[in-house]
């Protein structure tokens, strides 16, 4: 998985939650640039998004990633506000989260790329 957020402590939690929810991050990004690098040349199955991203929004990140047609969702303690309109009806996991509310959104994310 490709996991983008900005926040150090909040970015180490999910990947312990990921790896809890028996899947593995092979990128992390803390920032923009960062997150668009990855999204466009590493290898994953699915892409986990902060919303919001040091002030900026993550819209580059995520079209990089929808442009691969790579599943994705998002992560913020936003709720659904804060969704670029581009992206409007993805799914948003409101932070702070359960494991099994990640899970949950991991799997129907997967699910849902295998049957397309």
């Amino acid at each position: 998985m490709l996991l983008v957020e900005d926040e150090a402590l909040i970015r180490m939690m999910l990947v312990e939650m990921i790896e809890e929810a028996g899947h593995s991050v092979v990128a992390e990004a803390g920032d923009i640039k960062n997150g668009v690098a990855l999204a466009t040349k590493a290898e994953f199955d699915l892409a986990i998004l902060d919303i919001n991203v040091g002030g900026d929004t993550v819209e580059p990140v995520a079209s990089a990633v929808a442009e691969r047609g790579k599943p994705f969702f998002f992560v913020s303690g936003y709720g659904s506000s804060g969704v670029p309109d581009a992206f409007t009806g993805t799914k948003v996991v409101t932070k702070p989260c359960l494991v099994a509310e990640l899970r949950s959104a991991i799997d129907k994310a997967l699910a849902k790329a295998s049957t397309n």
